[in-house]
């Protein structure tokens, strides 16, 4: 048994704290799930859907106390309000959906035979979610999961330590039974040898490469399922025809919002030699107005960091960079503290020798390089042992179908940048990860297919 502790990066005050369950207590928990799991799946699925959305509801119904707790807990600004947007689109989109992503898939009847084939829950979800996103990771997974039919056990990132329980209780308060929906606090120990008993049948986990390299390692030998969402370097690519002023405004904003703790945030811009230099220009421009302080202000367009130490990262990157030769455009802000709070940077000079352009940062800082082609382009995304989504500027759509066919990642988006599509499947590649959420394949990923070979006649 231990203590985890959230400390505020507002001021590095502890904000909540919460005690660890003994493994034996965490096992009975999850005992606990698995035995209300049948009854569960016994429910009609729109009526599990239906107490889904109720939940989802009553989360909503706490926003005035929730946006106020994540400006606390991990520093994003109030005058964003929020991730209930999010968390409703996305939990929506997958009860609508439901009913046919979970349909039988008819092989075949006639007088002899009929064959199907099902897609049954797979029993136990267990769901370890990061702070960044609190509520919209976790509801990716959480909602699909028990509308299939599966019992959910919910463990979040001690930075947001309170978003379980809030979810939690809100789900239990619209009639989704209290064993059905779990919130657990763990240390990592004991997370690891509940995977390694298989204690539970399907694992998604969005986190660092080694937090999902730990999940790997725990599940070894169990056959346990694994959806691993893990680290980003995404790519932004402004060819010569795009529209500047939404480029600009688009990928910049990708690459700051959120104090650039976003999992699909742009982290590396690459723009056409004929438009570098105005792109840059306007770039910096728009990252001066940007109001660093405490997120509690209503005036803050930039919070802090979540952690001094994810900070300490950044500001490593960015002065190995310059160290380099890279060039920082923007003078420190008055109100960076050398701590928490950190000066959005923009670097050119770079280059892909250094960590700012090769390892993730999910910070506030993007480095900008000119191309002189898409050959350039593709082949600098594709330099990268991440691959989660990839940004593609340009008014000729089929030259971004083109490109978009060769670069190494899981989302190609057009004209736009950080944003889920619930329609579309959230997935990656190479170190990012593998598996999917989201759309009929995140449905698919939660259940297992179960064939039916049921022939009428013996004679």
């Amino acid at each position: 048994m231990s203590l985890l502790n959230c400390i505020s990066p507002i001021d590095g005050s502890v904000f909540a704290e919460r005690t660890t369950l003994e493994t034996s207590a965490a096992r009975a928990l999850v005992d606990r799930a698995r035995a209300a799991q049948a009854d569960w799946a016994a429910r009609p699925l729109s009526e599990r859907a239906e107490l889904v959305m109720a939940g989802v509801a009553a989360v909503g119904a706490m926003n005035d106390e929730i946006v106020p707790e994540l400006a606390h807990m991990m520093g994003r600004p109030v005058r964003y309000g929020g991730e209930f947007g999010g968390f409703n689109e996305r939990a929506s989109h997958m009860a609508a959906i439901a009913e046919g992503a979970l349909a039988d898939i008819a092989v075949g009847e006639d007088a002899t035979f009929k064959r199907y084939i099902r897609r049954v829950p797979h029993g136990v979800v267990f769901v370890v979610a990061p702070w960044n996103y609190p509520y919209m990771t976790a509801i990716n997974t959480v909602a699909p999961a028990l509308i299939a039919g599966n019992t959910v056990v919910l463990k979040h990132a001690t930075q947001t330590l309170l978003v379980g329980e809030r979810m939690a209780r809100a789900f239990h308060s619209a009639g989704v039974p209290e064993d059905v929906f779990l919130n657990v606090f763990l240390d990592h120990d004991t997370t690891s040898a509940l995977i390694a008993d298989g204690a539970f049948d399907f694992v998604n986990f969005t986190g660092s490469v080694g937090g999902g390299r730990a999940m790997e390692r725990a599940a070894a030998g169990t056959f346990t399922g694994l959806g691993l969402e893990l680290g980003g370097k995404d790519p932004g690519y402004v060819m010569e025809d795009a529209d500047l002023d939404a480029a600009v405004a688009t990928l910049i904003d990708g690459a700051m919002f959120n104090s650039g703790q976003c999992c699909c945030g742009i982290e590396r811009i690459y723009v056409h030699e004929s438009l570098f230099d105005a792109f840059v220009e306007k770039s910096v421009a728009l990252v001066k107005t940007y109001k660093l302080g405490n997120p509690l202000d209503p005036e803050t367009t930039l919070g802090p960091m979540a952690s001094t130490r994810f900070a300490d990262e950044v500001r490593a990157q960015i002065s190995e960079a310059v160290a380099a030769g890279a060039v920082a455009h923007i003078p420190t802000f008055a109100e960076d503290d050398g701590g928490a709070y950190l000066t959005p940077q923009i670097l050119t000079g770079v280059t892909h020798d250094m960590r700012v352009m090769r390892d993730e940062s999910f910070g506030p800082v993007v480095g900008i390089m000119p191309v002189k082609d898409d050959e350039e382009a593709i082949a600098l995304m594709n330099d990268s042992e991440f691959g989660l989504t990839a940004s593609l500027w340009t008014a000729d759509i089929e030259r971004a179908m083109a490109v978009g066919d060769r670069v190494e990642t899981g989302t190609v988006f057009l004209n736009r940048a950080d944003y889920l599509d619930p329609g579309l499947c959230w997935t990656g590649c190479k170190n990012t990860g593998r598996g999917g959420g989201l759309s009929v394949i995140g449905y698919h990923n939660l259940t297992r297919p179960k064939s039916y070979h049921l022939k009428k006649v013996t004679k």
